[in-house]
C-alpha cells in the first residue's frame, strides 16, 4: 500500500518527506494508457504533487502542479489534496522517445525544458496562491528543487523515481523523497545533509532494496536525530461526478445545449481527463439543463 511518512529532525533543521507511489503511479498508467517515458514523467510529477499536498496544514487545501515545457508530451499536470492524494493527467500519453545513450528513459526530453513549472496553492479562502519558474530540465526532480529555491527562497532537495518494465512497460515502482531546511538551519546541518545525498541511491532502488519511506528518510538524514510526524495512506483519488459535469456544462451558451450532437444513442458523452470515467447525458438532460443557463442568465442580469 502506498504512504507517505513525514520526519523532523530534533534540532529543528530539517523536515523530511518520503513516499512510495508504486501503486498510484501503475493505476495512472492503467487509467491514461501510458507509454513508458509518459508513465516514467507523470509518475514523477504525481509522486512530486503527493508530497507537496501533504505538507499543506489546512484539511480542505489542494495544490495543482502543471508543466509546460514544450516536448512532445504536451501539458502534464497533477492534482493533489492536504491527504496526499492524488490525480493527473498528460496530453499525448501514448508518446514515447529511445532510451537516452546511458540507458535511461528520456523524461527531460519527452517532457521539454522550454517553458514553465507553475505550482497553485488553493487554502479554500480567498485567491490561491500562485508561483512559477523556468523549467531546467524537464525531468521533474531537478525542475521542483529549483522551484522551490527560486520561488519560496527555500533550500531542498527533491528525489523522483519510476522504473518501469523494459519488456512489458509496466510501472513496477515508484516513489520520492522531498528535504527541505527550516528556518534557523545552520550550514553544519546543510553540509552534513549534502554529505548524505551524495551517496544516496536512487529512490527506485532503495525501493527495490526493500526499504520503506522511512528507512529511505533516516538514510537521507544519518548522523541527525529524528522524529516521525505522521504515516498516512496516499491513493490515485478522481472526485469526477456526472453533477461536477453537468456544472460544466451549465456554463455554455443555453442554444448551443440544445443543439448539441449526440452519439448514435442519443446520448452526448462527457470523459473525465483525470481517471477516463464517461458520463453520459440525454437531450431530455440537456434540454433542461439549457433551461437552467438561461434562468441562471436572466437572473445574473437582473441582479447586475
Amino acid at each position: 500500500m502506498d504512504r507517505i511518512v513525514r520526519m523532523i529532525t530534533t534540532d529543528g533543521s530539517l523536515m523530511a518527506s518520503a513516499i512510495e507511489s508504486s501503486d498510484l503511479v501503475y493505476t495512472a498508467q492503467k487509467l491514461h494508457g501510458l507509454s513508458k517515458t509518459a508513465c516514467a514523467a507523470l509518475g514523477r510529477l504525481l509522486t512530486g504533487a503527493s508530497l507537496m499536498g501533504a505538507m499543506l496544514k489546512e484539511a480542505g487545501a489542494s495544490l495543482t502542479v502543471k508543466v509546460d515545457g514544450g516536448g512532445p508530451l504536451g501539458n502534464l499536470l497533477a492534482l493533489a489534496d492536504s491527504k496526499g492524494n492524488v490525480r493527473g493527467y498528460v496530453d499525448h500519453p501514448e508518446v514515447e522517445l529511445p532510451v537516452r545513450p546511458d540507458g535511461k528513459l528520456d523524461v527531460g526530453g519527452a517532457v521539454g525544458k522550454d517553458g514553465r513549472l507553475a505550482v497553485i496553492r488553493d487554502f479554500g479562502t480567498g485567491e490561491p496562491y500562485a508561483g512559477q519558474v523556468e523549467l531546467v530540465s524537464g525531468e521533474i526532480a531537478e525542475d521542483l528543487t529549483n522551484y522551490y529555491a527560486a520561488s519560496q527562497q527555500t533550500p531542498t532537495v527533491c528525489a523522483l523515481g519510476v522504473l518501469v518494465g523494459k519488456e512489458d512497460g509496466l510501472a513496477l515502482l515508484a516513489g520520492g523523497m522531498l528535504i527541505q531546511a527550516l528556518p534557523g538551519a545552520d550550514e553544519a546541518a546543510l553540509d552534513r545533509l549534502e554529505a548524505n545525498i551524495a551517496h544516496l541511491d536512487s529512490v527506485t532502488t532503495m525501493l527495490a532494496k526493500g526499504l520503506s519511506p522511512e528507512d529511505m528518510c533516516r538514510i537521507a538524514l544519518e548522523g541527525f536525530q529524528v522524529e516521525v510526524l505522521d504515516t498516512a495512506p496516499v491513493h490515485y483519488v478522481c472526485n469526477c461526478s456526472k453533477d461536477r459535469f453537468a456544472g460544466i456544462l451549465l456554463t455554455l451558451p443555453p442554444q448551443e445545449l440544445r443543439e448539441m450532437p449526440l452519439d448514435p444513442e442519443g446520448r452526448l458523452e462527457t470523459v473525465c481527463q483525470y481517471c477516463s470515467r464517461k458520463y453520459y447525458f440525454t437531450r431530455e438532460e440537456l434540454l433542461d439543463l439549457a433551461d437552467r443557463a438561461e434562468k441562471n442568465r436572466k437572473e445574473f442580469k437582473i441582479s447586475s
